[in-house]
């Protein structure tokens, strides 16, 4: 297993070992003691799994009273996944880094708590699979506009489809500050 550092430091993608043969494959998608050597540390009490058709966009989500760290990988397709650093003091506020996960190529991106996550589908369909630090609180939840032009992340979809509730998201700028997290 392999860490690699991405633009925003805390985030990183991970690189499992994997075991191939002419009967298939096999690989750790996640074992604490070797997670916590690559200097993750959380404890995951959620796993989620988000089956979505290609074109779809979700996010930027974030909780904030109840900050979640994600470990996210897609088991099926392949997806443009996006993390921003929204938390207010940090020197790399309004930052994005983006990555692609896929079924094939079995990446993983650890998106510690204070960063809006977002992602995007660029196949016919995905099914996203991701672990979380604490457990999802719908009263809790939050966002940031996916096309948001400070942040100007370069998703690959031009006219992607968004929830009702995505569409409503504000820009960073615009977001009352009291609703961001904050840099420790």
């Amino acid at each position: 297993m392999q860490r690699i550092e991405t633009s925003l430091p805390g985030v990183c993608v991970i690189e499992p070992k994997v075991f191939g043969d002419v009967r298939g494959y096999f690989y750790e998608s996640y074992h604490r003691e070797r997670f916590a050597q690559l200097g993750i540390g959380d404890l995951f009490v959620q796993d989620n799994c988000s089956y979505s058709l290609g074109g779809v966009l979700r996010g930027l989500h974030y909780q904030l009273r109840h900050p979640q760290a994600k470990l996210c990988r897609v088991a099926q397709g392949e997806v443009f996944d996006v993390a921003v650093d929204i938390r207010r003091g940090s020197p790399t506020f309004g930052q994005w880094t983006g990555v692609i996960l896929s079924g094939e190529n079995k990446r993983q991106i650890y998106i510690p708590s204070g960063f809006a996550h977002g992602f995007a589908v660029i196949s016919e369909s995905a099914e996203f699979v991701y672990k979380c630090s604490d457990f999802y609180h719908p009263e809790d939840e939050q966002g940031i506009a996916w096309n948001d032009p400070q942040v100007g992340i370069a998703w690959p979809l031009a006219d992607p489809r968004l929830s009702e509730k995505d569409k409503k998201y504000l820009f960073l700028e615009q977001t009352d500050p009291a609703l961001l997290p904050v840099y420790r």
